[in-house]
């Protein structure tokens, strides 16, 4: 049982450490993105009213960005149509964690993540 206890412990550890960076502050993942990232930012997250998506300025103009709530209840579906995109909050979104996902013309999915919302 102390075996157990001590593997828990060291795990917690492991997790809660690795969104922090040596000097001890946050990292924020919501802006790192890979040279080949369509959708390069989005922010603020956690959101509260909105969230802005920047996208590459290449990105295919077929795309539509798609967002379900944890449970997988599509709360939004808009098709792409600048470099910059703002999604408005109504009372359907409440707190807790959403996953936006980029797909093409084809529904193929082109690239997913995730965001918060506290309300």
């Amino acid at each position: 049982m102390a075996n157990l206890y001590k593997i828990s412990l060291w795990v917690l550890f492991v997790f809660c450490s690795s969104a922090f960076t040596a000097t001890g502050t946050l990292i924020d993942y919501s802006v790192i993105t890979s040279s080949d990232s369509k959708v390069q930012r989005f922010y603020p997250n956690p959101a509260t009213q909105f969230i802005h998506f920047q996208f590459d300025p290449s990105i295919d103009k077929t795309y539509s960005l798609e967002i379900f709530n944890f449970i997988g209840r599509k709360m939004n579906s808009q098709r792409i149509t600048s470099s910059k995109m703002t999604i408005y909050f109504d009372d359907n979104y409440f707190r807790g964690l959403y996953i936006f996902q980029l797909k093409d013309r084809s529904g193929r999915i082109i690239e997913s993540g995730k965001f918060q919302v506290s309300r």
